[in-house]
């Protein structure tokens, strides 16, 4: 089978390897497609921090049970399934409390194991969803893990409905975490500096917008009489998060999502006179986050908004994992279907409701 194998940094082939099979608790999936993040593109281009070459790349992949190894009831072959991607131990602290996010032993398919950028992945039976009854096209499912970081996020907030949310940067996961905060029935205000994306966020959910390059966060709410309960700081700059401080009022929940760069001015003093409550988030708790995260992927027509292109494998580098690194990409989402030698357009239509 071909595979996009991580050699060290900079350095991508798309070369032959063997297709594996699956060991006791495995099963062998048959990638139907493979999202590209913006993980995968730091590891390829500024440095290997989770990465262990030589890898296959992709953690973002959907496909179908092709085999399963010993000790493996389910899913079945033949079963449509999304991974979690990331493997955790169980017996852990975190494990044994439900957060298996923060598994002190943690790897992740994509990074530390084999990933889903080729033909076949193997994956732990445990973190794959059986979503065959859900209608959903596997274009569409490709999207479930992303979705599944967003939703995480929102839960972690506690947003709830009749609340108001601002969230600092519509690309990527901003994107998702828009769908998941207007889904819980809050008012969702979105901020980004490119229209395109505001445009995006309304179609997505978003109440209100705002570019921000056109006036101040705290006028624009109080134009819109939000009394913000929670802020999203997504972008990871430190502008978003100034932002965000320039218009936190007390009480208010902030949910600093994307990683900052560099050492940002922490006011510590400032935080505790306000009663602020500082929530961190990361990647997803599987068993609570991809159910919700496969049910709003229900819940649109189309995602052809996100992921309107399909590349081959051959084009991981320069088609998605430079423009990411570079910041113009030219769709919210980049799906890679092995099995494909050309581009094609994206195939987000349901061929059957949901059983």
């Amino acid at each position: 089978m071909r595979s996009a194998v991580l050699q060290d940094v900079g350095q991508l082939s798309v070369t032959e390897t063997p297709i594996p099979t699956p060991g006791p608790g495995e099963v062998r999936i048959r990638v139907g497609v493979c999202g590209v993040c913006g993980s995968d593109a730091t590891e390829f281009g500024r440095g290997l921090v989770l990465a262990q070459p030589p890898v296959t790349l992709g953690h973002e992949f959907a496909g179908v049970v092709d085999a399963v190894g010993p000790d493996v009831s389910s899913p079945p072959v033949g079963a449509t399934v999304v991974c979690g991607a990331g493997i955790s131990c169980g017996s852990c602290k975190p494990c044994l409390s439900g957060r298996t996010n923060l598994c002190r032993n943690y790897t992740t398919i994509g990074f530390h194991h084999d990933g889903g950028l080729a033909g076949y992945v193997t994956a732990p039976a445990s973190i794959l969803l059986d979503v065959t009854e859900s209608g959903l096209p596997m274009d569409t499912l490709g999207l479930t893990q992303p979705m599944a970081i967003a939703v995480h996020a929102v839960r972690r907030s506690g947003l709830s409905a009749g609340q108001d949310a601002v969230i600092i940067g519509a690309g990527g996961i901003g994107a998702f975490i828009t769908v998941a905060a207007a889904a819980t029935g809050a008012r969702v205000l979105v901020v980004d500096l490119n229209d395109d994306r505001l445009e995006l966020a309304r179609a997505l959910g978003a109440t209100a917008t705002l570019n921000a390059g056109a006036g101040p966060l705290p006028e624009r709410l109080d134009e819109l009489g939000m009394d913000v309960d929670v802020f999203f700081e997504v972008s990871g700059s430190g502008a978003g998060l100034r932002s965000v401080l320039d218009a936190a009022r007390p009480g208010a929940t902030i949910v600093p999502v994307g990683i900052q760069r560099g050492e940002p001015e922490l006011p510590l003093g400032r935080w505790t006179l306000n009663e602020y409550t500082i929530v961190g988030t990361v990647a997803h708790v599987f068993a609570d986050d991809f159910p919700e995260a496969v049910r709003l992927l229900g819940t649109r027509p189309d995602w052809s908004d996100i992921a309107r292109d399909v590349i081959p494998l051959d084009l991981v580098a320069e088609q998605a994992l430079r423009p990411l690194l570079e910041g113009h990409g030219s769709q919210i989402k980049t799906l890679v279907d092995p099995w494909i030698s050309e581009p094609r357009r994206a195939s987000h239509e349901r061929t059957r409701e949901a059983g």
